[in-house]
């Protein structure tokens, strides 16, 4: 949510900013703006809409040279998408400028204050009254730039990642965070700053990711000096070599990222095992498991915490878990579990899953369980991020950088991870025996050979997007380990299509949605051969006699339930508990073409952020 790019070095800041911003669009966005300094001047552009939107504004209205940058993409929190809430945003001296990434919950008691001090304002942000905060308190003590950026982020509450700059001393930026992401790339003679690594991979490969309540004096010339805000302690920060290239944050062909990371999935898959299964010799190895074994093999219950895609590969895992480990598992929305005062013992196993590593809520969950003293593993994509440092320890998922809004890749490298992890805890257990065990690990070796024959229902996914384009609600229907991929297809729809779908588990039907279906309700059914077959058979005879238009993702060679369904799309066979793997394709297929044919924006799906970092 939000996306910050800044530049201070030699070079021409003005293309490194909006080359940056247009690789932090997939965090969502509605606005967006850029501040130059020419070395007399500030020069401020910003408009409502895409960064090209902001393009065109500044190559009007502004001339574009300057070694000194900022610039950002705004997702509205405090007042409408517009010109004038968009950042940056100017003091009222005309001398300092800031962008932020975060809310100020304290803000309108600040502003009031402000307001009495003289100050007027002209947008109805919250980060409008944090660049006069920083004034005031610069003003009103006599203080530099980062001195005051540290004494006024004490008087605020919420979270914050911000980028400063004073015309006064223009050889500075001071950075800070708190909640939200934010790395320093460091090169020769120059820094640049931004919410992920992404806007300056070719520039270097070496970066810092402020931990939270740290704060940067980023000068030109000099070492950057890292600070704890809340008491000046001086930090020596982290340089991490970045793991990301070039090619793996362009579409390399495809039209959209989100269906290049479609197809990326038997690849990613692939490197999330790697090193980790070896089948032939029968083993698991996961250092993140192997290391706190115990706490695993001790532990009471496993409670999972996530959000979103990552919720429901949580509820994937809560069926894999508990067959194969026979370890009770609760999977709870983190947004919900760190407001409801739950239960967490020291007994318990807490895993936490997060596609960026940056997600608040799972952040604040985390949090909450170390608190009660809950072993806390981490489950994340993003080497680095936020959760991969605050959990105790944990696991990555490797599926490289995932760029679309609507993940995919994302959602199978999670379900392969926690997968390896329940095989991994059975074989200790001894809840699963030898044969079955190993059985296990050969079928999860060839699932991306599975998953790749999978997308060769691509075509027969495009065929039945054109009859539902239009459809204005679809059901979504799954048993056991299918029911999570029946939530997830539904999420797939309405996120990139904004038809109105839901999921639910097929014997539910009978208890509500079933009265939705007539001959114009689509309803999509995950039936493949393993599992609850001959019950969801009976589901869909129950569709069909009410006139519903049954699509029906089946098991190769199905005979039962293509003379049911109106259209069926066949994967290929493997057993129920690895089936989420491939049953999920076809259905990220259909989500994507349906929305092509709707003309939305499929990688930046309107009012959704990839990484959301605010309440």
């Amino acid at each position: 949510m939000c996306g910050i790019v800044g530049y201070i070095g030699y070079r021409e800041a003005y293309p490194i900013v909006i080359k940056g911003l247009k690789r932090l669009e997939y965090r969502g966005y509605d606005s967006a703006g850029v501040m130059l300094y020419d070395g007399q001047n500030m020069k401020v552009a910003k408009a409502k809409g895409k960064v090209t939107d902001l393009e065109e504004r500044a190559e009007k209205e502004i001339t574009l040279n300057g070694t000194i940058g900022i610039g950002h993409t705004r997702w509205a929190t405090h007042g409408v998408p517009n010109d004038v809430n968009s950042h940056p945003h100017i003091s009222n001296s005309g001398d300092l400028a800031i962008i932020h990434n975060g809310i100020i919950e304290n803000y309108a008691p600040l502003k009031a204050e402000l307001k009495s001090r003289g100050y007027v304002f002209h947008s109805d942000t919250d980060t409008e009254v944090l660049v006069n905060l920083i004034e005031e308190v610069q003003k009103k003590d006599n203080l530099k730039l980062g001195k005051a950026v540290q004494v006024a982020l004490n008087q605020v509450v919420g979270a914050y990642a911000i980028a400063v700059f004073d015309k006064k001393n223009p050889n500075e930026i001071v950075a800070a965070r708190l909640g939200s992401p934010l790395a320093i790339g460091i090169g020769e003679g120059e820094f640049f700053i931004a919410s992920d690594a992404s806007p300056f991979i070719e520039y270097t490969s070496n970066a810092v990711y402020l931990e939270d309540g740290e704060m940067a004096n980023i000068r030109l010339h000099k070492e950057m000096k890292v600070r704890k805000i809340q008491d000046d302690t001086l930090v020596n920060p982290t340089i991490q070599e970045l793991q990301m290239n070039l090619e793996q944050i362009e579409k390399g062909g495809y039209d959209h990222f989100m269906l290049k990371e479609i197809y990326e999935q038997p690849s990613v898959i692939k490197d999330t095992y790697r090193g980790r299964l070896h089948a032939n010799e029968g083993l698991i190895q996961m250092a993140g498991i192997e290391d706190n074994l115990e706490k695993f093999l001790n532990a009471e219950r496993i409670i999972i915490v996530a959000c979103g895609t990552s919720w429901h590969a949580g509820l994937v895992a809560e069926y894999i878990f508990e067959e194969f480990a026979r370890i009770p598992v609760e999977v709870e929305y983190a947004s919900e579990f760190r407001y409801r005062n739950p239960i967490i013992n020291r007994k318990d196993v807490v895993i936490a899953i997060s596609q960026s590593g940056e997600t608040a809520d799972t952040m604040a969950a985390i949090k909450l369980a170390k608190e009660n003293g809950a072993f806390v593993f981490g489950v994340c994509n993003v080497v680095g991020s936020s959760i991969s440092r605050e959990t105790h320890a944990g696991a990555y998922t490797h599926a490289g950088p995932e760029i679309g809004v609507a993940s995919t890749k994302a959602f199978t490298t999670q379900i392969t991870v926690l997968t390896m992890i329940a095989l991994r805890l059975a074989k200790a257990k001894g809840t699963l025996s030898n044969s079955v065990f190993h059985s296990y690990l050969q079928e999860l070796e060839i699932i991306p050979e599975k998953v790749k024959e999978a997308l060769e229902t691509n075509e027969r996914a495009k065929e039945i997007a054109a009859v539902f384009k239009d459809a204005p609600n679809c059901l979504y229907l799954g048993r056991g380990y299918n029911f999570p991929v029946a939530l997830e297809g539904a999420l797939k729809l309405k996120e990139i299509s904004y038809i109105h779908a839901e999921g639910y588990p097929a014997a539910e039907m009978k208890h509500g949605p079933i009265a939705l279906i007539d001959e114009h309700m689509p309803v999509i059914v995950i039936a493949p051969k393993q599992g609850h077959y001959d019950k969801i058979v009976s589901n869909i005879q129950e569709i069909k006699s009410r006139s519903g238009k049954i699509i029906a993702v089946v098991t190769k060679g199905d005979t039962q339930v293509r003379e049911l369904a109106d259209y069926i799309i066949e994967i290929p066979e493997t057993s129920d508990a690895l089936s989420p793997l491939i049953t999920t394709i076809p259905l990220q297929l259909l989500s994507y073409h349906i929305a092509v044919m709707r003309g939305c924006n499929v990688d930046q799906p309107r009012n959704l952020a990839k990484s959301v970092t605010v309440e």
